[in-house]
């Protein structure tokens, strides 16, 4: 197994806790690149989708399957990323899927409590070997609507997740159990900053009523040796092609300055990954 990010410690408290923050995971210009190409990205907002919190916000989505030779996808394929996965999966890495959440200022909705897994196990995987890599495009805040976990949830084992306004979500009377054990934490994040966390870890955020947009990029990551039993919205394995660190700034600065490299969301086929994925995680 390629040799990961997380010292022993790392890989201990992610055990234990069900997720590691990493600060600056990705440098200012990285994750600079990353934002104007996801904001200036017409095809991506055409084809993002909306789902309500049932309290007036909503909060807009953008999914895709397969990691292209775009920007998007030298961070889902960049080794800093799937060699540290990797780590926690104690197996090979694929990409599950990605996406691009969208929170806008002032009307960002919240998402409920859920488990990854929640949704996945529905999908024909097998183990909750699963870690999800969320990476903060813009300053993620209390204010804003930063990322929340509950510390340790991830041992409970999957919850029930029942259907609640446009969102699916765990059941609410087992978390609110669950909260008065375990200790909240608010993931406040600067630009660049990434938490990997385990499949099964509960996990929500508030809506964002400040006048700050609060957008992440999430990569979602499966095991080789758990690859669905069943066709699912999601691909079995895939080997995945790895890119060296440095990948990011060439791809994005060729983006940038050479208009033939300026690939789109739709440079892979996310429309109908897109359109697949709403009718199975809503």
């Amino acid at each position: 197994m390629s040799q990961g990010l997380f010292s022993a410690e790392q890989l201990a408290d992610y055990q234990r806790d069900g997720y590691v923050l990493v600060r600056s995971l990705f440098d200012p210009e990285e994750i600079d690149l990353l934002r104007r190409a996801a904001k200036e990205d017409r095809a991506m907002d055409e084809h993002a989708f909306g789902r309500s919190d049932g309290e007036g916000g909503s909060v807009r989505l953008s999914l895709w399957n397969h990691p292209g030779d775009d920007l998007y996808g030298m961070f889902a394929r960049c080794r800093r990323m799937v060699d540290t996965v990797e780590q926690v999966l104690e197996d090979e890495a694929y990409h599950y899927h990605s996406k691009m959440i969208m929170k806008q200022a002032v009307t960002g909705g919240a998402w409920e409590w859920h488990q990854d897994y929640g949704y996945w196990y529905e999908n024909g995987v097998l183990y909750p070997n699963l870690c999800s890599v969320f990476t903060a495009v813009d300053a993620a805040t209390r204010e804003n609507g930063c990322l929340q976990v509950l510390k340790g949830s991830h041992h409970l084992g999957r919850v029930t997740h029942v259907k609640l306004g446009d969102q699916t979500c765990a059941d609410p009377e087992r978390v609110k159990a669950a909260a008065e054990r375990l200790e909240l934490v608010y993931c406040e994040m600067d630009p660049g900053d990434s938490v990997f966390f385990h499949g099964n870890l509960l996990h929500r955020s508030d809506q964002n009523h400040s006048p700050h947009d609060r957008w992440a990029l999430v990569c979602c990551y499966n095991a080789k040796q758990n690859s669905p039993y069943k066709e699912g919205p999601h691909p079995s394995y895939t080997p995945l092609k790895k890119v060296g660190n440095g990948a990011i700034k060439q791809v994005g600065i060729k983006r940038f300055s050479d208009t033939a490299g300026n690939d789109s969301f739709l440079a892979v086929d996310h429309k109908s990954t897109s359109d697949t994925i709403v009718k199975s995680e809503s």
